[in-house]
Parts: C-alpha cells; sequence; structure tokens
C-alpha cells in the first residue's frame, strides 16, 4: 500500500503520515525497490489508533506514552487525567459565561466593564462628578483593577463606597481640583494631604503605605503625579509622607 492509499483509508492527510514518522508516533515500513514505503495493514491500524487518541484530545507526546505500551495500561490514567482537564476547562467556560451574561444584561457597556466584578461594582460606586482627578483616580483603578487578584482590593474599598464616604470624597476631589493653579507651598496643600490620609480606611492606609516598597505596584505616585499640577502633585507627596509616619507610629507602638 502506497501512503496516498494508507492516509485515504484511515481519513488523514500524507502530510500528516509523514508527521507522525517524523515524531516515531508511526514506525517507517520498509521500502520498495524503487524507493516506495510499502504499508501493511499493522501501520493502517497504528495510524487509526494515532488518529482515535488525537481526537479525543491527547497530546501527541501522551499518544507516544500511550503507544508504547502494547496492552494499553496507561492509557485508562491517560484518559483520566484528559477528562479532569477537560472537565475543568468546562467550569472555566461556564464561569466565563456567567460573567458574560452579567456584562450582556448590563445597560451602560464599555469597555471597563470588562474588570473583575468586584472591581466593577467599585468603580459604579466611587464618586466622579466630573472631577478630573476623580477621573484619573478610576483610570488607575481599572489598571491595577484588571489583575486576577483584584478581589482583595476591592475588599479594601468598601468603606469608601458607603454614602456618607462617597461625599466626602466629592468633597475632597473637589479641593484637589481647586488646586490647579496653586502654588506647592500653598497652605492648602499640607490640610489636604492629611485630611486625604484621614479619608482612608486603616487597612487600605496599610496597604497604601505597603506599597509605596513594592517594585511592582510601587509606581504609582510617579504616574499619578505625572497627570496633576505641580500644588496638586505635593499634595499627594505629602499625603505619602502622612500615611509613611502614621504607619511608622502604628509599628512603634505594636512593638
Amino acid at each position: 500500500m502506497r501512503i496516498g492509499e494508507l492516509a485515504a483509508l484511515v481519513g488523514v492527510s500524507t502530510r500528516t503520515v509523514r508527521h507522525y514518522h517524523r515524531l516515531g508516533l508511526l514506525p517507517e515500513p520498509e521500502r520498495l525497490a524503487n524507493g516506495y514505503r510499502d504499508y501493511r495493514l499493522r501501520d493502517g491500524v497504528v495510524l487509526a489508533r494515532v488518529r482515535r487518541l488525537a481526537e479525543l484530545g491527547l497530546s501527541l507526546d501522551e499518544i507516544r506514552d500511550v503507544l508504547a505500551d502494547d496492552r494499553g495500561r496507561d492509557l485508562r490514567e491517560v484518559l483520566a487525567e484528559l477528562d479532569a482537564d477537560l472537565a475543568r476547562q468546562q467550569d472555566a467556560i461556564a464561569a466565563r459565561r456567567r460573567r458574560l451574561a452579567v456584562l450582556l444584561d448590563e445597560a451602560d457597556l464599555h469597555p471597563d466593564s470588562t474588570v473583575p466584578p468586584e472591581m466593577a461594582a467599585v468603580l459604579r460606586e466611587l464618586p466622579a462628578g466630573g472631577s478630573k482627578l476623580a477621573e484619573l483616580d478610576r483610570a488607575l483603578l481599572t489598571m491595577v483593577g484588571s489583575k486576577a487578584e483584584s478581589g482583595g482590593m476591592a475588599e479594601l474599598f468598601g468603606p469608601l463606597i458607603e454614602p456618607e464616604a462617597v461625599a466626602r470624597g466629592h468633597r475632597l476631589y473637589a479641593r484637589l481640583d481647586e488646586l490647579a493653579d496653586a502654588d506647592p507651598r500653598d497652605p492648602r496643600v499640607a490640610e489636604l494631604a492629611a485630611d486625604l490620609a484621614d479619608h482612608l480606611p486603616e487597612e487600605m492606609a496599610v496597604a497604601v503605605a505597603a506599597s509605596l516598597g513594592d517594585g511592582e505596584n510601587g509606581d504609582w505616585l510617579r504616574l499619578v503625579s505625572a497627570e496633576l499640577s505641580r500644588a496638586q502633585a505635593e499634595t499627594f507627596r505629602r499625603f505619602v509622607r502622612v500615611l509613611r509616619e502614621r504607619a511608622a507610629n502604628r509599628e512603634g507602638r505594636e512593638r
């Protein structure tokens, strides 16, 4: 039997047969005097086995391991692993479809709606009100909130989306906006920095202070400052200084 006849018999391409030869999945048959491969029935049986196992989803390496044992003692184990993997994929697909259903039900669907659900809930409640600083905060949260581990971050923001905290946040953003054209030495800067620090729940203040020494996540201050006026950037620098001082005092009391 020629390679084309074998391929047609099993339902694969001649290219696939040659590929299996190169990988060692299908032994090379004897060649005739004219150099053509001479395939026998046993070659068709092996090729059909490879095709069936591939259709089940086994990798070529797994197929090679199964075929190495004529009695197929490893086949049950390999198929069980494949079944477990498919079950995990099925669960993941179901979770993604549930998330898509939630998104499709949103009246105001936009690209930032695709952040993890916990952060999406936070972003919906955080104050904006046309403030440039509020929009900057939201943009930063959208960026860092896209990480898979953002669920813990969303919990930290819980107290900030309470009605009183939202109203206070509006007032703080308004005061920040008022500093757009101010001098960095303006006395309002130090007062606002302290009020911003007071606005943060204690757990969040601790997390923000810790993030400042984090090589991966501690660059937020530079990113934010690049978008602010000099007085606004100075307010955030002083805000960070207050958080660090409070964190140091807290550590001192706990010793």
